[in-house]
């Protein structure tokens, strides 16, 4: 990686930074496809979301949970 890529990167503020890898980690998974799932990761989301259908208002949001690990930063 170019220096002065990383100079750009340091001066970024941490939220911005966080941004900055969910972009990449994105374009990653875009460029390589849908990554496969092991059996237990699908039963584990098949469990939850039953839990999220018997009890939807104890879920949050995305944007709820995001919000709260930026303030903590």
């Amino acid at each position: 990686m170019q220096a002065n890529i990383r100079n750009e990167i340091k001066n970024l503020s941490i939220s911005e930074r966080i941004l900055l890898v969910e972009e990449i980690w994105d374009s990653i998974a875009k460029e390589n496809g849908a990554f496969e799932l092991t059996q237990s990761q699908k039963d584990e989301l098949d469990r939850r979301s039953e839990a999220f259908r018997k009890n939807p208002q104890l879920g949050r949001s995305w944007e709820e949970i995001k919000s709260e690990f930026m303030q903590r930063r």
